[in-house]
């Protein structure tokens, strides 16, 4: 099967049947996808884990009472103690990637110390670690229906409480995963 689509920038949403720890009832943003593979940032995961004691453990100091309680995502099972963040548009950071004019990731201290300063992009979900299928691997798992995608949506990366999105993001495409899962009816 050759590349076709690149899912840049579009949401994988599991499907009820995937049991995959690491990916159950998971909305992945799709950062890059090429036919060398993709990479993703799980964005419904929130850990114990908050910005204040990332901050703390990076040496980064913040008055902000708001910047401390934010919650930190479990963006996937691949190097785990590496932070990422998601954010709107806006200045370039020493290490972004800017995925549209919307939505870029950055992975550089500078961003962190920025948003310590109340000075960070409007809109920001900070994980630790990320998701990546080798070649030919995602491709495989979405024709073995382990996965829905579809074009990603800011408003549920970063507005949305955090339980809602695999619900919304389903529902953007017109799929209501609740008659999905087999579930239905056991209230």
């Amino acid at each position: 099967m050759g590349f076709t689509t690149s899912l840049t920038n579009h949401f994988l949403i599991a499907m009820p049947g995937l049991q995959d720890p690491n990916f159950s009832r998971t909305v992945t943003y799709v950062c890059e996808h090429t036919d060398q593979g993709a990479m993703g940032i799980v964005i419904n995961r929130p850990t114990e884990v908050t910005l204040g004691e990332l901050l703390t453990q990076l040496d980064i100091p913040t008055r902000l009472t708001a910047v401390r309680k934010v919650p930190v995502y479990q963006g996937g099972p691949v190097q785990t103690d590496r932070g990422f963040v998601l954010h709107s548009g806006g200045p370039a950071f020493d290490s972004t990637l800017n995925i549209t004019d919307a939505i870029s990731v950055t992975t550089s201290r500078d961003i962190l110390e920025a948003i310590a300063g109340g000075e960070g992009p409007r809109q920001t979900l900070i994980a630790l670690g990320y998701a990546v299928w080798g070649s030919g691997q995602l491709e495989q798992e979405l024709s073995a229906n382990a996965w829905l995608s579809g074009p990603a949506d800011d408003h549920i990366i970063f507005r949305l409480a955090a339980d809602g999105r695999w619900l919304a993001a389903a529902k953007l495409l017109g799929i209501d995963m609740n008659l999905l899962s087999g579930e239905a009816g056991h209230a």
